[in-house]
């Protein structure tokens, strides 16, 4: 369980999320408008960035937890590949996901290198194992930060907006390897997508004026969207493909 006690995130001098309580049981996507914070709980949660109040996971302080052990809780999957190395491989780049595990100053092991390649495969990049990760499509790109993700054998994964930038048939993938990981992990998905958050199917909170205004199940109505958004919403269509 993740509990969040009287979380407050600022940037300078403006607050963006301020006293947000909340305990998260299982999976949960997160919603919001845009600007609303969805992100910025993201990176706390993982403690990329500062914070008060309190995250607790499975009764311990987050704040208290070591890089490496912190990594090994809960890994993180941003928006977009962020890379300024030119040269690394998608080989390379998903090995990263096993710093946590790897000694100081000895190269990653057999068993490192073997996990990394499980999920190379099970993602489908094999053939692109030594293309330059910078050379790859939005879509493979993803797909390879998720794996590197998968790598740190983390029971919790938080995904950032992961379809923003795909086309509708990445998005699609992207969505069903997601939705396919509630098998095996807590997923905590960021989105303004109600299509994703709704194929994804998993309790909703939503974000508005610095404080969570809705958590729950019951979320995908025209009454609650309508309230929630301050637009009309008139029987939306939430398939996902």
């Amino acid at each position: 369980m993740i509990e969040l006690k009287n979380l407050t995130c600022s940037y300078g001098k403006t607050t963006i999320l301020k006293d947000v309580n909340l305990k998260i049981t299982s999976h949960l996507s997160i919603l919001g408008a845009n600007g609303s914070g969805k992100s910025t709980l993201a990176r706390a949660l993982c403690a990329l960035i500062d914070y008060d109040g309190e995250i607790i996971i499975d009764s311990v302080d987050l704040k208290s937890l070591s890089n490496k052990t912190r990594a090994k809780t809960i890994s993180y999957v941003p928006p977009k590949l962020e890379l300024y190395d030119s040269f690394i491989t998608l080989r390379e780049f998903v090995l990263l996901g096993r710093f946590p595990y790897k000694k100081s100053f000895f190269d990653y092991s057999a068993k490192d290198k073997k996990i990394a390649e499980k999920y190379i495969s099970l993602l489908g990049l094999e053939h692109l194992s030594e293309c330059s990760i910078l050379s790859l499509s939005s879509g493979q790109q993803q797909l390879s930060l998720m794996a590197s993700a998968l790598c740190m054998e983390s029971k919790i994964m938080i995904y950032d907006e992961p379809t923003a930038n795909l086309d509708p048939y990445n998005s699609k993938i992207v969505a069903n390897y997601i939705k396919n990981l509630k098998n095996t992990h807590q997923i905590i998905l960021i989105t303004h997508d109600l299509h994703l958050a709704s194929f994804i199917g998993s309790d909703i909170a939503f974000i508005k004026e610095q404080h969570v205004a809705f958590y729950g199940d019951t979320f995908f109505n025209d009454k609650i969207l309508e309230e929630l958004y301050g637009v009309s919403f008139n029987s939306l269509v939430l398939e996902y493909e």
